[in-house]
């Protein structure tokens, strides 16, 4: 049964991830989605500035807030959660190594309220470069 509940759940787009892309398309933001970049899966690349987006699963990197505790195998999973934000921390610190800016949200943000997401990374691509590429744009960037 577990094994079944765990083979449902995907790396990419999951139900915050779509909303946040949603958003973002709405704001006018044109992006790639899953690129791989210095060997790290992003969820949502913006290749000409440089930005990369990630979407932390409140679980998967145990949110303060809404983060849980797993009552069974403890042991297994309390290491395997504690090794996803060691491994988060290195992918951000390698990106930014790369000349990439890194944005993380948490998955609770972009159900709850994706616009306000949406505009969180609008505020962070405008701090760390030139405006976001807004409309159809003639050639798509490469990852």
């Amino acid at each position: 049964t577990r094994s079944e509940i765990m083979s449902r759940i995907h790396r990419r787009d999951t139900s915050p991830e779509r909303a946040l892309r949603s958003a973002l398309w709405r704001l006018g933001l044109r992006y790639r989605v899953d690129c791989r970049i210095e060997g790290v899966h992003v969820d949502v690349a913006f290749p000409p500035l440089k930005a990369a987006v990630f979407v932390d699963g409140c679980f998967w990197h145990s949110c303060p807030e809404h983060g849980s505790r797993p009552r069974s195998n403890r042991s297994y999973w309390l290491l395997k959660l504690r090794r996803n934000r060691e491994r988060a921390r290195a992918q951000t610190k390698a990106l930014g190594k790369a000349g990439w800016q890194v944005v993380r949200l948490w998955e609770h943000k972009c159900l709850v309220d994706p616009r306000g997401a949406a505009l969180e990374v609008r505020e962070a691509l405008a701090e760390y470069g030139p405006s976001p590429p807004l409309g159809g744009a003639k050639r798509r960037p490469r990852c």
